[in-house]
This record gives structure tokens, sequence and C-alpha cells, in this order.
């Protein structure tokens, strides 16, 4: 009876360790997928509740789109640990961020008759660094107004004597000249009247552009970034970039870097007065700007021209420029007369 018995144990003992093995694995993978989907949750929550947060969600609010990949690894470990609940949270969050994918902002075009076409472009040299390239780009492809962002004082001086004087391509200018991030520059071959522009951290200088006899407001955009201990103002710089566009009259551009996209809540307040993103009504609503050295193709559109309704968009552009980081972005415009 006792030999029967160790045997019958002894046969056991292999299928039991087996059984406890695959449980430990579907607990471990249970495991993973819940730390997976609560982090994601997270982002998404904020989403939802059209709040940033706190450091880290801003900074992964930039890169939505791409949190379904670590949101579909949790799925499958759901399915792998038998974990029902589980899988249901998954399916929930992959359909909140399928939803808010969608595009952000208002669309549809001028009623009006065209009055001018003009062609804009707005680039991030990264302290300057990609100042020679963008100096070939903008000669191939021509822009009659032209944001430049990062520009220090090496790169303001290349601009005019590229650029600038009596006889250049470009002869009317706005500047706030700075060191490193600091600097700006906007360069036009209209007339332009400089304005105030709006305050903040790094230079956006604003001005007062006459295209063909149609005054159109123009104001570069680089806020803060969200970086750990500077979301306050990284909010507060986007706010004022939303308070000049709520208190614009008449066509106005809005371009450059606003280190943001359309899935923080702070730039989305900034479209809601009624600037439309140029690259949206192209057709490229989610084309990555930034990283451009390291992942260009999974990166997040922060780079952006925002334009008021008088203003329709036939075609836009991201341009790699050698030595920056950032994508420089092109497009073709119409100005409308009002409705």
């Amino acid at each position: 009876m006792d030999t029967a018995a160790a045997d019958r144990r002894g046969a056991e003992e292999p299928a039991y360790r087996e059984r406890r093995r695959r449980r430990g694995g579907r607990t471990v993978a249970a495991w993973l997928a819940g730390l997976l989907l609560a982090g994601v949750s997270v982002v998404a929550g904020c989403r939802v509740a059209d709040i940033d947060g706190i450091t880290p969600v801003p900074q992964l609010l930039a890169f939505l789109p791409w949190l379904l990949v670590p949101v579909g690894l949790a799925v499958l470990l759901t399915l792998l640990a038998r974990w029902r609940t589980g899988l249901v949270w998954g399916v929930v969050v992959l359909g909140l961020l399928v939803w808010y994918i969608e595009p952000y902002g208002r669309t549809g075009e001028p009623v009006g008759p065209a009055l001018a076409e003009l062609r804009v472009m707005t680039s991030n040299v990264e302290f300057g660094q990609g100042t020679s390239s963008l100096v070939d780009t903008v000669r191939r492809r021509k822009p009659d107004i032209l944001f430049v962002q990062e520009c220090e004082y090496g790169c303001s001086r290349a601009l005019e004597d590229a650029f600038g004087g009596n006889g250049g391509t470009y002869p009317y200018r706005e500047a706030v000249e700075g060191a490193g991030s600091d600097g700006s520059v906007v360069l036009s071959r209209f007339p332009l009247r400089g304005t105030d522009g709006v305050r903040g951290t790094m230079g956006m200088p604003g001005a007062v552009a006459d295209v063909h006899g149609h005054t159109v407001g123009l104001q570069l955009a680089h806020p803060m970034p969200p970086l750990p201990g500077q979301v306050g103002v990284w909010r507060r710089e986007l706010g004022a970039l939303r308070h000049y566009a709520a208190n614009s009259r008449g066509p106005t551009i809005v371009a450059g870097d606003f280190n943001a996209t359309q899935d923080h809540a702070a730039f989305r307040r900034v479209l809601d007065t009624g600037l439309r993103d140029s690259a949206r009504l192209s057709g490229s609503p989610r084309t990555p700007s930034w990283p451009a050295r390291t992942t260009p193709e999974f990166g997040a559109q922060i780079d952006h021209v925002l334009v008021s309704a008088d203003f329709s968009a036939r075609r836009a552009a991201f341009l790699r420029i050698r030595d920056t980081d950032h994508r420089a972005l092109v497009v073709d415009l119409t100005l409308h007369q009002r409705g």
C-alpha cells in the first residue's frame, strides 16, 4: 500500500510542478499587464479629464498615439494570464486611445474670395546648429515668411548675411536677440511693423505684415518645454499665446515650436480660440516633427503653423534640417476675404 502511494505521488509530482510553474507565469504576466495598464490609464485619464497633470504625464501625453504599444502588449499578457478583468480594462484603455488619436480642432474652408497666396515656414535650429542647412532649404523652398527659433547671435548674423539688407530676399525682420535657445527671428518678404510680441522665457517676437495690402498679424511661438520642474512655466507661456490668439482681430498666423501637441490641454486651449492647425488642414495631423535626429518616425508633432479662419491651407511638408532635432514645417496658405 505504501509503495503504491509513493509511486502515485512520484507520478503526480512532475504534473504538480508544471501546474505551479504555469500558475506562476500567469501571475507574473498579470502583474506586468496591470503595471502597464495602470501607467497608461493615468495618462489616458488626464486626456479624458482635459488636463495635463503633473510630471511625467505632460511628457507622456506628447506621445499619446504610441501608448497603443504598451497597451497592446498588456492585452496580450492578460490573455496569457487568463485575467478577464484585466482584458476588459485593456480593451477600454485601448478604445480611449484610439478615440483620442482623432485630430482635434476646427476645420472648414473660408467662404470668401481669395486675396493673396503666401508660403510660411517655421524651423527650430537647435541653438543655431542647423542654420547652414536652413539657409540652403530656404533658398530651395522660397517661403514668404520665415519663423526661426533658437536662433542665437551667430544664426541671426548668418541669416542677415544670407538674406537681409535692402536688396536681400527678406528685407524685413523682427527679432529677439539672445544666446542659446533665447534668440528668435521672423523674416519676411512683406513689410513688417514690430509689435510687443508675447513675453516668455525664450524670445517670441511679434509683427504685423502688409501682405499685398492686407494686414496679417504674426506671432512666433516658443514656450518653455514641459521639463520636470518647469511644467508650470510651460503652461503659463502657452496661456500667454492663447491670450494673444483670443485677442487677435483679423487674419493671424502663430507659428513655431510650441513644445506641445494636440494631446496637451494647454495647446488645445490655443486652438479653442479659433485658430486652426495648417498641418491638419493639409492632411498631416500626426506627422512627427520632433525628435527628428533620433526617432523621426516615432516622435511628436510639436512644431505648428496655426492660422485664423481667414486662411485655407493647400499643402504642408515636414522637412529634414541637418544638425537640429526638429523638422522644419512649410505650408502654402491662401488668405481669403471674410464672408
